[in-house]
């Protein structure tokens, strides 16, 4: 059975981003949580406060959440539900990063998918700050879904590469059996001047090959240019589905998480975005 969590702030962006994991998933055994972390809200406002005051709004916020959480599950349900899925809540009084690594771990979660941005929706970024933090810091595929992002299929998906990664057969599993379901294409692009690929990169694009065999692959190569512009342009001219990139230490995905405005990377993301992680788990 396949397990996703779904942080939420119960945000049209989090809906929308509930409403397309479900659909994407509709064919598979799947149990969903829905994760609400709390402590900032607690905390937020009453840090100068009196310890009982902020115990008071601990227990409101606790119980206004659960309540939420409930009506989440219920509004998905009226529908008539899919037999394969199944719902449960959390709520945790925690910061959103911790919660959501502690249930990834506990949990063994293949998956987390969130909106790009929560309830602020600055039209001026791509991603949030808490989207941003769970793409640094929770060693878990991560698919962040763009409000603009309207559900289809994943036929073709985008993979920019430099093959000098060692990536991880449980997160390739994934991958493949995302696109052996839909029958995808998966585009490696590998953005470079040069065509003859070292040791290292042949090795780690034959174990790419073999970690995705139901997989349709394409290996594609780009002169050198600012990668932003390669990625966008290769996702209009291919009709580009799904982007898919691995966090890495001095990686193209690194140093966009920490430019976030769209004059400074710029990148628009209008489709769905996966983050796979090259940490250890």
């Amino acid at each position: 059975m396949r397990t996703i969590l779904i942080p939420t702030d119960f945000s049209k962006n989090a809906l929308h981003a509930v409403q397309y994991a479900i659909a994407l998933f509709k064919c598979e055994r799947t149990r969903f949580y829905f994760l609400h972390a709390y402590a900032d809200e607690v905390y937020g406002p009453f840090r100068s406060t009196a310890e009982i005051d902020a115990q008071v709004e601990k227990e409101k916020i606790k119980k206004e959440t659960q309540q939420k959480l409930d009506a989440l599950i219920q509004e998905i349900t009226k529908v008539p539900p899919n037999p394969k899925h199944s719902y449960e809540s959390i709520s945790a009084f925690d910061s959103l990063t911790d919660a959501v690594n502690d249930f990834v771990n506990e949990l063994n979660i293949d998956m987390v998918i969130m909106g790009t941005k929560g309830q602020t929706n600055d039209k001026n970024i791509i991603f949030g700050s808490y989207t941003v933090q769970i793409f640094k810091y929770v060693q878990c595929p991560v698919l962040a879904v763009p409000q603009e992002a309207v559900f289809k299929q994943p036929k073709k998906i985008l993979f920019p590469t430099h093959y000098m990664l060692p990536y991880k057969r449980r997160e390739l599993k994934l991958l493949n059996s995302l696109s052996g379901e839909y029958k995808s294409e998966i585009h490696c692009l590998y953005i470079s001047d040069f065509e003859i690929l070292s040791s290292r990169q042949i090795d780690n694009k034959r174990f790419l090959s073999e970690s995705l065999p139901d997989s349709y692959l394409f290996f594609e190569r780009t002169a050198v240019k600012n990668k932003a512009q390669a990625i966008q342009e290769y996702i209009a001219s291919k009709h580009i589905d799904f982007l898919v990139m691995v966090n890495s230490r001095h990686s193209f995905l690194e140093d966009m998480l920490y430019r976030s405005t769209i004059d400074e990377i710029g990148l628009t993301i209008k489709t769905p975005f996966l983050v796979m992680q090259n940490l250890p788990r």
